[in-house]
């Protein structure tokens, strides 16, 4: 009979137990769900794992053609905003004719009034944003 009641008293305290132990869980699960998904590094800052990314790009990790697939096809794909058209010799032709030089201050300034300033791609280095340049200019030079 006393073991009975042991054995009773630990079920009833194991079900006590178990709604704790989930509603921990689904805490946790909202949590996760609704946390913010990003921070802002500013360069020169510690900012552990996020600095991670920027030195590989400037460690040539990440190269020019899936920098422009990320931040650049977007507008150049299609010509938005008379953003000139990947491959389009004609569309370039005046732009190349202004130096190679004045694209790269147009990408990493902007340019008014659809090119925005380092064409989205804050983590590019200046090195980065002239490697996509140039992987844009040599398609029109082929």
């Amino acid at each position: 009979m006393k073991i009975e009641k042991i054995l009773l008293a630990v079920m009833v305290l194991s079900a006590m137990l178990v709604p704790s132990v989930s509603a921990s869980t689904a805490d946790d699960e909202v949590a996760a769900r609704i946390k913010k998904v990003g921070s802002v590094c500013i360069q020169g800052d510690d900012c552990g794992q996020a600095s991670a990314p920027a030195a590989t790009a400037a460690a040539g990790g990440v190269s020019a053609e899936a920098h422009y697939k990320q931040s650049c096809s977007t507008c150049h794909s299609i010509g938005v905003a008379g953003a000139p058209k990947f491959g389009d010799r004609e569309a370039w032709a005046p732009r190349l004719a202004k130096g190679i030089d004045v694209l790269y201050a147009s990408v990493i300034n902007g340019l008014a009034p659809g090119m925005p300033a380092r064409g989205m791609c804050f983590t590019c280095s200046d090195e980065d944003l002239n490697a996509i340049v140039d992987y844009m200019v040599e398609e029109v030079s082929n």
